[in-house]
């Protein structure tokens, strides 16, 4: 049996492709043949057709920053449901975050992850520990984890604030070609806090963090790497590569756009809720644990200068920062919140709605900061639309109307904002390891 995508709204920026088309697939997931134009590929009884019109076919979503919390946490997300959120909301790839209980800090933990996932219907990449349980006091074992084909390092939520740790970081993952991706937090400043430090966490009277914390830590690093290229590295293949994770400030942004024109390997993220919502959502919401996360939201300056850097090309990928809790963890006083949404289910609509619905960007372009650039970012297989090429495809009604209710969230934990918020545009399914999994519209 062959699968035919039949007249399809073909988008893959890495391929400068935008155009309708037809795309059969073998029964073990191998792109047979591309026919463009409005005209039906002949199909037999034996075939599985399924009608494109007016529906998108993308490179199949790639979300680079997710926690599943198993090991350890398995009460608020395992692989499966974790893979099952992902596979709802149009990915068929997450990258997760080593700060599972334990740490994954070796290549057992690497090894644990993909032995539970090889059967699920998406591509689990696993994210190694930049320093052993994420302490930052001694690095974790890059050359091993490079040996197990692990291309990214973090501390994701624990910034390393040793400068000479960070240095050896650097210099150690220089060797291994490893990005080192950074959640940039100076921790002396935010101590304590729960949100944006400014009016609102005045008016609530809780702590505030304060946003040049993020750009104080980031600031550190691109000093350390000027420093290491100028006097130390000196072998083109021995550039430290890296990454901001989820960005949320003005003056963050403005470094890495400088930091991009003075010609250094860095890359940053955003989250749909940073581009979405500012401190002023928090204050005016009734469950205030559903907006409390790091970074937090930040003032509607930040939030506009987010967008501003999505349109001009600054931010490079989109990534959930997919962070499930039980309700217990939310539905508490503010300042005993657990810091984290949830982002998979939501991400595409929120792109869709909020950015490529408001013009901000375009449809070709959410794709490339929702598939194409994070893989790339990664060093993982591009996916193509040429015959021969694995099928990897996301499957969007860019045209659907729907609400974010509990009840249709397949993660276990349902700690999000935007419960209740319609959306437009939404994953119906995906087809990915020769399978096409089908998902509801609500």
């Amino acid at each position: 049996m062959s699968y035919i995508f039949q007249q399809a709204h073909l988008i893959n920026p890495l391929e400068h492709l935008d155009r309708t088309g037809t795309i059969k697939v073998s029964d073990n997931g191998i792109i047979e043949a591309v026919i463009f134009g409005n005209e039906p590929l002949e199909t037999s009884s034996l075939d599985k057709v399924i009608d494109m019109r007016g529906k998108i076919l993308a490179p199949g979503l790639f979300d680079m920053h997710c926690h599943f919390r198993e090991p350890g946490q398995e009460y608020k997300e395992t692989l499966e449901s974790g893979s099952k959120a992902a596979a709802a909301g149009g990915f068929t790839g997450v990258a997760l975050m080593p700060n599972t209980k334990p740490v994954i800090d070796s290549p057992l933990g690497v090894a644990y992850i993909r032995h539970h996932s090889a059967k699920l219907p998406v591509d689990l990449e696993v994210i190694g520990a930049m320093t052993v349980e994420s302490k930052g006091e001694h690095l974790a074992p890059f050359g091993k984890f490079h040996s197990y084909g692990v291309t990214a390092v973090s501390d994701d939520g624990s910034a390393i604030q040793n400068s000479q740790i960070m240095r050896l970081a650097f210099e150690y993952a220089s060797n291994f070609d490893l990005l080192i991706i950074q959640h940039c937090e100076e921790r002396s400043l935010t101590v304590g806090a729960v949100m944006n430090e400014g009016l609102f966490s005045t008016k609530l009277g809780l702590k505030g963090i304060p946003d040049v914390s993020e750009a104080i830590m980031l600031s550190r690093d691109l000093l350390l790497m000027h420093y290491l290229e100028q006097h130390k590295l000196h072998d083109p293949l021995r550039r430290p590569r890296y990454h901001v994770a989820h960005i949320s400030t003005k003056a963050a942004l403005d470094l890495v756009r400088k930091a991009k024109l003075d010609g250094l390997q860095v890359t940053c993220e955003v989250t749909p809720h940073h581009f979405t919502l500012c401190d002023e959502d928090l204050f005016h919401a009734e469950l205030k644990g559903n907006y409390i996360m790091k970074p937090p939201l930040s003032s509607s300056e930040n939030r506009d200068a987010l967008l501003e850097g999505l349109a001009d090309g600054t931010i490079d990928a989109i990534a959930t920062d997919h962070a499930p809790h039980a309700s217990h963890e939310k539905e508490c006083p503010s300042d005993q919140a657990a810091f984290g949404i949830i982002g998979l289910e939501t991400s595409l609509g929120l792109t869709i709605t909020e950015l490529v619905e408001k013009k901000i960007i375009s449809m070709t372009r959410a794709i490339e900061l929702l598939s194409v650039n994070p893989r790339n970012i990664m060093k993982l297989k591009p996916v193509l639309f040429s015959p021969g090429e694995v099928a990897n495809f996301s499957i969007i009604d860019p045209d659907a109307q729907w609400s974010v209710t509990s009840s249709s969230l397949k993660s276990k934990s349902s700690n999000t904002p935007f419960l209740n918020r319609s959306l437009k545009g939404k994953a119906l399914g995906i087809f990915h390891k020769g399978v096409f999994h089908e998902s509801s519209v609500q």
